[in-house]
């Protein structure tokens, strides 16, 4: 059967209950509505039947669950594609596709992996939802994603774009300023998003990044709450639209109460960076993007792994605090939706090789079980990248949690999937999602946005854009393909000293940390070691150098910008998006969406909380130039501008 057959089977035998919902009470209109139709709605299970209402769906729903199956709804699971779109068989490292949903009961997944063929990415999702149909009671799968529409060349909280549209990092988006190209965006990947099948976005990051060392960064919408919050209420209702429903894609906040201040710069993922500081005692500042979330419609949000110290809050990590959970977000913040706990914090497991405790922080000593019931006791709705649910069952059984606290967590989850409508229709149509994934618009206003939000620090003698460049120009390159420039009809040598210009592409400094893991995390110092800064000084020396510094966090580089005849900075874009802004082909727009610091010094005497208190920063939040205006006979013509937010 092809896939096109096979999906309109699929979507058949939802087809009874296929009316289209309103709010939260589906009274259909159907003036022609056939006495055979209304007979089927009245032998289906009231759950089953989408001319009721959600809450009394839900309610149908709960009573007939088994305690097991309450608790496999609390799991949300990575799940991997097998060969050629088929259903993962499990290995040494993790369960089978079909155990975790036949015997484990778990209906909450997190696709892993790039997707590089769509129609074959979107059977996988029917044959998940097939299998999920098989069971018991038939509750559907609702399916999520890391961040998977950006630009990046460092994977290790999120995925490459593959076949979706390819846009910056949400830094870029920062450096723009512009929240209706944030809700457009956002929009495009909702598309893609609903074509795939993948029901709830494991994103936005609203961290401030008000400690430049830490990784997480690039995920951030930079160093300023209140353009943080702005843009993440276009994001929010980008993704969900503007009423929540069956055209949605859930959103997931992240990471409450914010990630910023981490100590010392480090990331919580791991046992040496698991304290979250507030020196300034700051934290309010942090919260203002979480209330905007809040206000726009967020519906779930992840606390981060960190545990706070120094504070009135318990030192422990996030999601096993309740004066976390349930005193601030809950009762103060006024949050009623979904809390998902952040990968990984009942069970030690092996990640790219790299084994990786629990992250218990503060609560180490637990047992599993335990490590369970605190979370659980601290408000919290679902357990993410885990997949035990026999510790839920056994905290009941034991007495220790009762069964009416876990039909709290399980009825705002099953309502979340009704609202979705995946229990009417959860199938999608492989041959649509073929037309609609990355589409020719969808790429072209990701591939501009790339360009535009570059920023231009510096510009030495309007020496940018090189217009009228001849074939004979030659150029010297570094931290990109030739093949780029070639393809250009541009020669390119091999020595700064044979060069009419050097064009560099540098990743912002960093420390290699060990690890399979761990190395994906670009953390530690913001200097290039001073080899490194000799040998870029002797190319600045030798030709007019362009610099496209890849910041990816704050970089601490004043000898890039005194050397380089031009310094642009980047936020995700690929090095054709590099070479058009270089060339004029585009103009870079972007304004800086954090200060870039003077040297690590600086940074080791902030107050991790505090936003810009680095002292004497190279750049400031705000900084971007603009090209100069160019009259007929190429002379500059009063078109270079300095702007802040």
């Amino acid at each position: 059967m092809s896939s096109r057959s096979t999906y309109r089977a699929l979507l058949g035998l939802f087809t009874f209950s296929s009316w289209l919902q309103s709010g939260l009470c589906a009274r259909a209109y159907t003036p022609q509505s056939s006495l055979h139709s209304r007979q089927i709605a009245e032998t289906l299970p009231a759950y089953k039947n989408s001319s009721l209402c959600i809450n009394d769906r839900v309610e149908d729903l709960l009573g007939r669950m088994t305690l097991e199956e309450k608790a496999g709804q609390m799991f949300h699971a990575m799940l991997f594609m097998g060969p050629n779109g088929t259903l993962d068989e499990g290995d040494s490292t993790r369960n089978s596709t079909d155990f975790m949903m036949g015997t484990q009961l778990l209906t909450h997944f997190n696709l892993v992996g790039t997707i590089t063929n769509v129609a074959q990415a979107a059977e996988f999702h029917n044959r998940v939802q097939q299998r999920a149909a098989e069971t018991r009671l038939g509750i559907p799968v609702t399916l999520s994603s890391d961040p998977r529409n950006h630009f990046t060349e460092n994977i290790g909280t999120g995925f490459d774009a593959g076949r979706l549209s390819q846009w910056p990092e949400t830094l870029g988006f920062a450096a723009l300023r512009d929240a209706d190209l944030v809700k457009k965006f956002a929009e495009i990947a909702r598309e893609e998003y609903l074509a795939l099948g993948l029901r709830t976005a494991l994103h936005p990051q609203v961290d401030v990044s008000t400690e430049p060392r830490w990784a997480r960064i690039s995920g951030t919408f930079g160093e300023d709450a209140h353009l943080t919050a702005e843009l993440i209420s276009a994001y929010i209702k980008g993704f969900q639209g503007e009423k929540f429903g069956t055209h949605s894609v859930a959103t997931v906040t992240k990471h409450f109460p914010g990630g910023g201040p981490m100590e010392n710069g480090e990331d919580s993922h791991f046992v040496y960076g698991k304290n979250e500081t507030y020196p300034g005692n700051n934290l309010e500042y942090h919260l203002i993007p979480f209330r905007a979330a809040i206000a726009a419609g967020a519906r779930q949000i992840l606390p981060y792994y960190s545990r706070p110290i120094n504070t009135s809050f318990e030192p422990v990590a996030f999601s096993f605090n309740k004066q976390i959970v349930t005193d601030l977000l809950r009762d103060e913040l006024g949050f009623g939706g979904i809390v998902i706990t952040d990968w990984g914090l009942i069970t030690d497991t092996v990640i790219n090789g790299q084994y990786m405790p629990a992250r218990a922080w503060g609560v180490e000593t637990l047992t599993e079980v335990e490590r369970a019931a605190r979370i659980l006791e601290a408000g919290v709705d679902q357990f993410g990248g885990e997949s035990r649910p026999e510790l839920v069952v056994q905290l009941v059984k034991e007495g220790t949690i009762s069964e009416e606290r876990i039909d709290v967590s399980v009825r705002r989850l099953l309502r979340e999937k009704f609202i979705l409508g995946l229990f009417d229709n959860p199938f999608v149509d492989p041959e649509a999602a073929t037309r609609i994934v990355g589409n020719d618009y969808f790429s072209r206003l990701g591939n501009e946005t790339q360009r535009r939000a570059y920023t231009l620090l510096t510009n030495k003698e309007d020496i940018l854009p090189l217009r009228n460049i001849g074939t004979d120009t030659k150029f010297y390159i570094e931290g990109f393909n030739a093949t780029f420039l070639q393809n250009r009809n541009l020669t390119v040598v091999t020595t700064p000293e044979d060069a009419d210009y050097a064009l560099l592409r540098l990743a912002a400094p960093y420390e290699p940390r060990p690890g399979g893991f761990e190395a994906s995390f670009h953390a530690g110092s913001l200097e290039f070691p001073a080899e490194e800064r000799e040998r870029q000084a002797a190319v600045y020396a030798a030709v007019p150098a362009i610099v496209d510094m890849k910041l990816d966090r704050p970089a601490a580089v004043p000898g890039v910008a005194e050397g380089a005849a031009a310094m642009l900075a980047s936020f995700g874009g690929s090095s054709d998006a590099f070479l058009d802004v270089v060339f004029g082909v585009y103009e870079p727009e972007g304004k800086l969406p954090y200060d870039l610091p003077r040297s690590n010094a600086a940074v080791e005497a902030n107050m991790e909380d505090v936003p810009f208190d680095t002292k004497d920063p190279v750049f400031k939040f705000g900084h971007g130039l603009r090209y100069a205006a160019r009259c007929a006979d190429g002379t500059p013509d009063n078109g270079l501008v300095t702007q802040g937010f």
